[in-house]
């Protein structure tokens, strides 16, 4: 089994990615969904619901493991959504390849 490429503290490798994804994290939600042959559309607005965004962020971020042969636990997964969660969002988005309206602006340092 393999580990994330990017950290979860590494979200500033990607500066671009970001910023965009604290402004507009239900974008970058959508796009990491569609990426996995979900409703973009659908995953994206599940971040507007109360309870129903842990729920839809658990289930891209094990697909998203599941999609690249990652390890991990639900229990983590949960502690990552919930109390780092655009990094989280981020890291994934990174692991995906899913690139911004905004470009990729790499930063000086890879994390």
């Amino acid at each position: 089994m393999a580990d994330f490429e990017n950290g979860l503290c590494g979200c500033f490798g990607n500066f671009g990615m970001c910023v965009f994804t604290y402004f507009l994290p239900c974008y970058t939600q959508g796009k990491l969904a569609e990426s996995l042959g979900d409703d973009c559309l659908l995953c994206g607005l599940a971040l507007m619901v109360p309870l129903v965004n842990i729920f839809a962020r658990m289930i891209t971020r094990q697909n998203v493991k599941e999609n690249k042969g990652i390890e991990g636990s639900g229990i983590g997964d949960l502690f990552a959504v919930c109390c780092c969660g655009f990094c989280a969002l981020v890291q994934e988005a990174r692991e995906m390849q899913i690139q911004t309206p905004l470009g990729a602006v790499e930063s000086m340092g890879r994390a």
